[in-house]
């Protein structure tokens, strides 16, 4: 029971606050690994490898090492109260919903250039020359990739793993975003952060799509969701991604992929589900898909509570 009610409280939290305006960890974060990768990031294409690997090391270990080390000597109820502050600083669901209503809202006011400015935010592609059915198909995509990445898989792993889990995946998940790109500049320094991104978020992804699945009972899509999660994602560039998008767009009815150009270079993406083409709705459809998946989970962990006390 003290785990769901850490993942609640820390929930609340985020719902009433957001994310921390002043001192948001992991912009410091950010900061810091900006510094490591232009001290890391020289030499040999093996030397950037080893540079990147050392990199993650030093950004992602220790502060789970330490925390490890603050629960054998804290009393239980500081323990507690760092769990909560973890996982609401991991949780993206405010923020979630925040990013993909301010382009949702400029789409259905005809304000296309301001939902191309604010789906940048968003996305590594060009939205420069984006139509409002592309930005909605880009806007979709990223709720239902990020909403694994910044809300179940935090979620799903302090179940799984406690805080210290959280922290590995979420670190790694934010020097994916960073490094992993197969640029000049990056592909073989953040090859190493790709690698263990793809590894840590393998089960949260399986379990998100199931999530997503047994929401599609109710409009009879979970087998399908399922069957094009496993045979869809095979083509994809993501695995972990190819999973949840595939499912999650089967259970909205919305058909996800196809042309979109990435720092200047045209790429080609398999079909991601199936149903309507891609329209502004689907947007807030993804959201509350997100947010159903949330709360599902939070009576599995309910339920799995009283059956072990």
């Amino acid at each position: 029971m003290m785990v769901l009610f850490t993942l609640i409280t820390a929930l609340i939290i985020d719902h009433f606050i957001g994310e921390p305006t002043r001192f948001h960890p992991l912009v410091l974060f950010g900061n810091l690994a900006n510094k490591l990768e232009n001290k890391f990031n020289k030499g040999s294409r093996k030397q950037q490898f080893i540079g990147g690997l050392i990199a993650w090391c030093l950004l992602v270990l220790p502060i789970p090492l330490l925390y490890a080390l603050l629960f054998w000597v804290l009393p239980v109820y500081l323990i507690v109260l760092i769990n909560i502050y973890i996982v609401y600083w991991a949780v993206a669901l405010n923020s979630l919903n925040l990013h993909g209503l301010q382009i949702y809202n400029p789409l259905n006011n005809n304000n296309l250039e301001k939902a191309q400015h604010y789906c940048s935010y968003i996305v590594s592609r060009d939205t420069s020359q984006l139509d409002a059915q592309a930005i909605s198909r880009a806007t979709t995509e990223s709720m239902l990739e990020n909403g694994h990445d910044g809300v179940t898989a935090t979620l799903i792993y302090f179940v799984i793993g406690g805080a210290p889990l959280v922290i590995i995946h979420r670190l790694s998940n934010t020097l994916d975003a960073m490094w992993g790109y197969r640029t000049e500049q990056f592909s073989y320094f953040g090859k190493f952060s790709a690698r263990m991104d793809d590894l840590l978020g393998f089960v949260s992804a399986k379990i998100t799509t199931l999530l997503f699945a047994a929401i599609g009972l109710l409009n009879g899509t979970a087998k399908q969701a399922l069957f094009n999660a496993y045979h869809q994602s095979k083509s994809y560039k993501s695995h972990n991604g190819g999973w949840v998008m595939a499912s999650g767009a089967t259970v909205i009815n919305v058909c996800l992929g196809g042309r979109a150009v990435y720092f200047g270079k045209t790429v080609n993406s398999v079909q991601l589900g199936q149903g309507q083409a891609v329209k502004s709705k689907h947007i807030k459809a993804s959201l509350t898909l997100v947010k159903q998946a949330v709360l599902f989970w939070l009576l599995l962990v309910f339920f799995w509570s009283l059956l072990v006390f």
